[in-house]
């Protein structure tokens, strides 16, 4: 969790963000856009990376894709049967863990830029939305400034240039810009879950809360 404390002082009104979004996907650079901007150091944003990397979900997740490449018969070369799905869950999971690492740690250190979520938090749903889909392109620089956001483009580039070692029916131009659009607009999802997943989560304690009183009413009367 992008704790707010790691990054200013602790505020008796600020909302923590939970270390899980829906209690299972890793919400490890998120943080509050209302609170005062301070940069984080090069360690911090390798260790966002690391966690988002070896996390239990990303096996998961890995196993899942796997699956799913497996009954489309993606890169035909794997085969079959368990050999050829070992091979697609191991790419798989390459493909995530080296995306994680250059697009939350190596490359937003080398240029200084900031890789965390800001949420947004208030205003419209629709100003919200664009909001997080904006943070894929724009990016917030060590220094506060805003940029282009290289390090969820140039990092997932990279990943995608890295994966073609063992993709080996999938290494045409068109495939590469394939898997570079789909990755990020996986990320585009991802701020989507981030900005919104409080507000989901209240809903639902409302309606707990209201479920109790409900029952307890009825248990009284």
């Amino acid at each position: 969790m992008e704790n707010p404390a790691s990054s200013s002082a602790p505020n008796s009104n600020t909302p923590l963000q939970d270390k899980r979004v829906f209690g299972v996907l890793p919400n490890n650079r998120t943080t509050e856009g209302s609170l005062p901007f301070a940069p984080i150091t090069a360690k911090r944003k390798m260790t966002i990376a690391f966690k988002d990397s070896f996390d239990w979900p990303v096996y998961i997740t890995s196993g899942l894709f796997a699956s799913l490449y497996q009954l489309e018969n993606q890169n035909p070369s794997f085969g079959q049967g368990m050999s050829g799905y070992a091979k697609r869950y191991a790419s798989s999971y390459g493909d995530q863990m080296i995306g994680n690492m250059m697009t939350e740690g190596i490359v937003p250190s080398l240029l200084h830029q900031d890789p965390r979520y800001f949420r947004i938090g208030e205003g419209t749903k629709k100003s919200r939305l664009a909001g997080a889909l904006k943070q894929i392109f724009v990016v917030r620089t060590d220094s506060g400034g805003r940029t282009f956001n290289f390090p969820e483009w140039g990092g997932n580039a990279a990943a995608v240039a890295v994966s073609n070692a063992w993709y080996p029916d999938t290494r045409t131009a068109s495939d590469n810009a394939q898997k570079l659009l789909i990755q990020c607009a996986t990320d585009a999802f991802s701020n989507v879950l981030k900005e919104f997943w409080p507000d989901v989560k209240r809903h639902f304690e409302r309606k707990r809360e209201a479920t109790r009183e409900r029952e307890l009413r009825s248990v009284t009367n």
